[in-house]
């Protein structure tokens, strides 16, 4: 297990130092229960339902539409249709459908593709091969799985981030917030869990965050392997 003080020492994560946490943009989405249907809330719930279509895959380039670089998370980063409903910076899940097993994967939309329709992306090579998927093959049917709820929860995207970059072999697949409690007036604590995927097992990972509600900073943050699965 590892603690970080952002705002007092430094803390170290496999060798990089860490001093602070740049703060997240958050935007919440809005729900009408009107008779009418409001396109806001057509668009909102298109954004939240898993969609079945089609993967193909890049190698990416130094340049984005979104401005997040390729590389963003050991490279689980996808590029979506132009007109689709997935925005840029959002989190999806991508199950294959192409083979035994349906491998998921949890990738960042940084790049947009001209003439895409909203049930096809375009995965980096990496994020293809770490669904299982052979590039030779060049296109597989997956199921596109929006993540709405760590769009909401901040401190869990940071975490997953945290998670990614201690364990650059492993592929996040699963997801999920555990708790939220009030420790004092000025601390909070959220705790979530995360499955990680390595070509010989999973490991599931409990982060916890303490953060002040009042000035939004974090006080510290700590993560912890709690469970082991291997493949035999």
């Amino acid at each position: 297990m590892w603690t970080f003080y952002p705002y007092g020492a430094y803390g170290y994560l496999n060798g990089n130092r860490t001093s602070y946490f740049p703060p997240f943009q958050h935007q919440g989405m809005n729900y009408y229960y009107n008779s009418y249907i409001d396109p806001h809330q057509y668009m909102n719930d298109y954004r939240q339902r898993p969609i079945r279509g089609q993967a193909t895959w890049t190698t990416g380039g130094q340049v984005t539409k979104c401005g997040i670089p390729w590389s963003k998370n050991e490279y689980m980063t996808v590029a979506v249709g132009e007109n689709s409903p997935f925005k840029c910076g959002q989190t999806l899940k991508i199950r294959n459908l192409s083979s035994l097993g349906q491998r998921e994967i949890i990738v960042t939309v940084v790049d947009t593709v001209q003439g895409y329709p909203a049930n096809k992306i375009n995965l980096h090579r990496n994020a293809f091969i770490a669904l299982g998927a052979n590039p030779n093959v060049g296109i597989i049917d997956v199921e596109i799985i929006p993540s709405p709820q760590l769009e909401e929860e901040r401190w869990g995207k940071y975490l997953l981030e945290i998670a990614q970059m201690a364990y650059p072999t492993y592929n996040v697949t699963e997801y999920n917030f555990v708790s939220r409690s009030q420790l004092s007036p000025s601390r909070t604590r959220e705790t979530y869990e995360f499955i990680l995927q390595a070509p010989d097992g999973s490991i599931k990972i409990q982060g916890n965050v303490i953060y002040n509600p009042i000035t939004d900073k974090v006080l510290s943050l700590d993560m912890k392997e709690v469970e082991h699965f291997r493949y035999y």
